[in-house]
Formats: C-alpha cells, sequence, structure tokens
C-alpha cells in the first residue's frame, strides 16, 4: 500500500526554505534526456517541476541533459519539446546540459587542485571489483595519491586525446569505505569520441550525470531540483559536489516517488525492441504508454493532467491502477466530446411501414453534458445499420434490443416493432425487418408506453463507410516485465489489443474532419480521428470504452 506522506510534502519544504531565507523565489527545471521518448512516467514529473514554479510565481525551465552523446538525438529534443506543449505547460527557457561543459569542466579542475579528484587508470571491471559490495567497503585505487600536479597532467591529456577511450577516467575521492555506494570515490569524467549533436567534436572527455546534473543546477539558478525516489541515495554525492566545488547559493534535491502503471512499460529499451520488432507501429502506436502514443489514442492533456493531480505526491513508490487512467479520460471527454453515431458491424435494419425515398432530419443534441453546443441533424430513412448484436432471432428474456415481437426505440426516432428477419442460404442474418410508429417521432410515446432498449442506428442511404481501430491495454498482465515470471516480456502481449475494422458506418454529420477530433459514438465509447484519416477514408481510433469492462473480462 502506498505510503503517502503527504500531497504537500514538497511545498512544505519549499515553504520552509521560503520562510528561513534559503531562496526568495522559485526556480526549477524538467531535466529529460533526449535518448527516446516521454512516456505517462514523466507526465507526473513535468507537472511537479512545471507545477510547483506555477505555483510560487517562479519559472521553470526545460534543460536537456545531453552529456551522453552516443545515445541522443535532435529528433527527441523535437518530440519532447512537443509534449511537454502539448500537455499545456510553458518552460522559461530552453537550456542543455552542454550549455554549462565549460563551467563544469572547470568545477573538475578546480576538485583535482583541492586534492578531491584524481585521475585513474581501472579498467570498468576493476573499479567495480574495487567498489566493495553492500555488505563490504571498498578498497583505494593505486592511482588515488596521486600528486596534484600529475592528476592535472593527465586530465589535461585526456581532455587533448592522448589516451583511448576507457583508458582512463577522472574520479571524485571521496570515501571508499561509504554506506553509501554512490560515495565510493565515483567517476566523474570519462573518454569519449563521439559527434555531439551541439557541440560537434570540440569535448574528448564527457561528465557524468551525478557531477554535471548539481553543477548545472546551480549554475543554471535553480532553487529546487526536483527529481525521482531513484535518486534519492545519489543525493549525498549532489550535496558534496556543490559543497566542494565552493557554490554559495546551492540548489537544493528534493525527491519524489516514480509513476508505475499497471498493464504499461515505461523501460525505454522494452520500448524500443516493441517498436524495432514491429510489435507495435512505431513510437506513437496508440497502445503505447509514450505521451505521442496516447495523444494519438485520443488522450486529452486535461485528463493526464488531472490524472497526475489525482495521484498526488509521494514518499514511496506504487502501483497505480490503469482504470484510474482511464477513468480520468472519460470523465473529460463526457464533457467536450460531440455525440455521434457509428455502427461497426452493421446489418440492414429495414422499416417496412416506412414510406420508401422519404428521409427525415432527426434533431438531437450535441453533448447532453453541455447544451451550449446546440443540436445536429441525423438522417433517418427506410433502411437503416444498426449493430449486429443488436438483434437476436431466439433471444432470452433479459435481452432488451431487437428480437422478433419486440419493441425498442431508436435513439432520438422512432419505437420500432421487430417483425422478423432475413437469412441467406447458410442461416446467416442478412437484414432484420420491423415496423415503425409514427406518432412516437423524437422517441417518446404519445400514449405513455414505455420501451427498455434502446438502440442506435446510421441512415443506409446517409452512411459513410470508415475504418475503426479498437485498441485496448498492450499486456494481459499487471507486471509485463521481465520479472513477471516468464522467459520474455513479450509472452504477456495481449493478443486482443488491436482489432481493425474495415466496414464501419458513420453518420453523414462526421465531415471535415481533423486528426485528433474526439468523439463519443453512442453506446460504443470515445474515439479520435487518426492522422491516417483522410476525407475519403476517415480513420478512427478508440480511445477509451464507456465503461471499464476490462476487471470483468480478466476475473
Amino acid at each position: 500500500m502506498e505510503e503517502v506522506i503527504s500531497k504537500n510534502f514538497i511545498r512544505e519544504a519549499i515553504d520552509s526554505d521560503l520562510r528561513e531565507g534559503r531562496f526568495d523565489h522559485v526556480q526549477t527545471r524538467f531535466p529529460p534526456e533526449p535518448n527516446g521518448y516521454l512516456h505517462i512516467g514523466h507526465a507526473k514529473a513535468i507537472s511537479i517541476d512545471f507545477g510547483m514554479a506555477e505555483r510560487y510565481g517562479g519559472t521553470c525551465n526545460l534543460r536537456f541533459d545531453d552529456t551522453n552523446p552516443t545515445k541522443e538525438d535532435v529528433e527527441y529534443v523535437d518530440a519532447i519539446m512537443e509534449d511537454i506543449k502539448w500537455l499545456g505547460f510553458k518552460w522559461d527557457k530552453v537550456l542543455y546540459a552542454s550549455d554549462y561543459f565549460d563551467d563544469i569542466y572547470a568545477a573538475a579542475i578546480d576538485l583535482i587542485k583541492k586534492g578531491k579528484a584524481y585521475v585513474c587508470d581501472l579498467s570498468p571491471d576493476e573499479i567495480r571489483e574495487y567498489r566493495g559490495t553492500l555488505t563490504t567497503p571498498g578498497k583505494n585505487s593505486p592511482y588515488r595519491d596521486r600528486s596534484v600536479e600529475e592528476n592535472l597532467d593527465l586530465f589535461e591529456r585526456m581532455t587533448k586525446g592522448e589516451f583511448e577511450d576507457g583508458a582512463k577516467v577522472l574520479r571524485a575521492k571521496i570515501d571508499m569505505a561509504s554506506p553509501n555506494l554512490n560515495m565510493r570515490d565515483p567517476i566523474i569524467y570519462r573518454i569519449l569520441r563521439a559527434h555531439h549533436h551541439r557541440t560537434g567534436d570540440k569535448w574528448i572527455v564527457y561528465p557524468m550525470y551525478d557531477f554535471a546534473h548539481p553543477i548545472s543546477d546551480t549554475v543554471e539558478g535553480v532553487t529546487h531540483s526536483l527529481c525521482s525516489l531513484e535518486f534519492e541515495d545519489h543525493r549525498p554525492l549532489y550535496d558534496w559536489v556543490l559543497r566542494e566545488v565552493g557554490y554559495k547559493a546551492p540548489s537544493r534535491q528534493i525527491e519524489f516517488a516514480r509513476m508505475n502503471l499497471n498493464y504499461t512499460l515505461t523501460s525505454k529499451r522494452r520500448c524500443l525492441r516493441l517498436v524495432n520488432d514491429k510489435i507495435v507501429t512505431g513510437w506513437d502506436d496508440p497502445r503505447m504508454s509514450t505521451l505521442c502514443g496516447m495523444r494519438r489514442r485520443g488522450y486529452t492533456p486535461e485528463a493526464i493532467r488531472d490524472f497526475c493531480e489525482r495521484i498526488g505526491v509521494a514518499k514511496a513508490n506504487s502501483v497505480i491502477d490503469f482504470a484510474l487512467l482511464e477513468a480520468c479520460v472519460r470523465e473529460d471527454l463526457n464533457k467536450c466530446a460531440p455525440r455521434a453515431m457509428a455502427v461497426l458491424r452493421p446489418i440492414k435494419l429495414i422499416i417496412d411501414n416506412y414510406p420508401e425515398g422519404k428521409t427525415e432530419q432527426i434533431e438531437v443534441e450535441v453533448n447532453p453534458e453541455n447544451p451550449e453546443l446546440g443540436k445536429r441533424l441525423v438522417s433517418f430513412s427506410r433502411e437503416l445499420y444498426i449493430e449486429s448484436d443488436d438483434f437476436m432471432e431466439d433471444a432470452p428474456k433479459k435481452y432488451f434490443r431487437l428480437s422478433p415481437g419486440r419493441e425498442v426505440r431508436l435513439k432520438g426516432a422512432y419505437y420500432v416493432t421487430c417483425t422478423g428477419c432475413d437469412k441467406d442460404e447458410n442461416g446467416n442474418v442478412t437484414a432484420v425487418h420491423c415496423t415503425y410508429d409514427p406518432e412516437t417521432r423524437g422517441g417518446d410515446s404519445p400514449d405513455g408506453r414505455k420501451v427498455k432498449g434502446t438502440i442506435h442506428f446510421v441512415s443506409a442511404a446517409h452512411a459513410r463507410d470508415a475504418q475503426v481501430r479498437l485498441y485496448d491495454r498492450l499486456f494481459n498482465v499487471e507486471n509485463p516485465s521481465d520479472e513477471s515470471g516468464v522467459k520474455d516480456f513479450t509472452e504477456n502481449l495481449n493478443s486482443g489489443s488491436m482489432v481493425v475494422i474495415d466496414d464501419a458506418k458513420i453518420e453523414d454529420t462526421l465531415t471535415d474532419l481533423k486528426t485528433g477530433d474526439t468523439f463519443q459514438f453512442l453506446r460504443l465509447g470515445y474515439f479520435c480521428v487518426d492522422p491516417d484519416s483522410t476525407a475519403d477514408a476517415p480513420v478512427f481510433n478508440r480511445t477509451v470504452a464507456l465503461k471499464d469492462s476490462w476487471k470483468k473480462i480478466n476475473k
């Protein structure tokens, strides 16, 4: 069970800092590494980083952590910026860790001069061996006691490219017996011959994140460095760097619990495999946990921000139920999405006593939750399309849709009574027949009789063809990772996560559609227009069903 310390524990810390005069303003930053696409977990960090600055009338910068040029790409920079803007947040400045490379390098020189850093020749495997374990202390590197002059010379030669990648590193000199492994002489610079997307080939040595991060924060003027809980054990190193370098107003790091959402994966490595193995169509596949995937699926930024607000801020990691996110999406779309009628698996309904060639326009509300949106006109004629599962020839007692002798309401139109059906030579129903009561126009009976079933329809003469993609959760278990008792996480894929319907019918009012337009298809769920859609061949993605049927199905 999640241990919620306080939904305001970050605010309490900031209030204390302001009250005690540690800072006189609030400045935060969101520091993503441009090596992938943002996912739902990042939405929480974004909401906290930008939200805290907004709450205190401060500023929040977007700062890309580009200290590892082998994994970074401008494509990700652009995608991250688009996602943040889509969520509705505004940064004060766009910055990069590489903006501070000169400051970080100067700090490394300063530590060497103070005897707080040294050049080490141990191999990566040897460094791990010397580090020790959680229960045994590490041992000093044989290069730990090099003189300041020798370390300065070697570091300069590293910078000039005299040594091969991995031949030497610069390490902080702290305490090899520390109970915190992060404090056992961590590497702060390594040799890395890689073209940087901003600085080109200027640098041959690059700082490690744990060294670059606190210096970037403080030089930038960040007051509160808000980060996820896995950095809690790194905070002593964060504070050590700032203290030893000698900054007068060092930033303060505060950690919060990450968002872990069941039935999803946020691991970049695993998500990349989903893309590369073509298990999904790309990073923006509507089944992905990426923000661009959720945007394509039809999730609204308002719903995601509401979700982040509802789960609050905690100091202990926990797993959030995916159903809560879907509930936030439903709640938001219920208020704003126009209603429309679509038939996904059509069958003809013929009203035998309705005049042939006649067409009516039935007036219905655009959105009953928002009367200000007005009304729309829906075409009605003798031949309609209805859902095939809205008819059953031999129906059970509690079946309240069409069956011979039973009367139902056609949404907003008339009462109709089923009289029978047509079948092909194989016994498959090809059309359903009924009669209508012309006195029930508008969907109510003047004699006060009631019907228990209401079904939707699309006029056959006016219907537009559409492709509909029914999306569901990508995985069929709560923890789909490799640790969930299977050899590979792909064994947990939900085979029904995408169903494509090519012959759906939609009402004729759905024209001039734009990518991202969202509708509630009556009785079916919320749907949005996919980027693959064209004027002549519309494509809709199911955003979320009207009700959460997942738990019922998977009991």
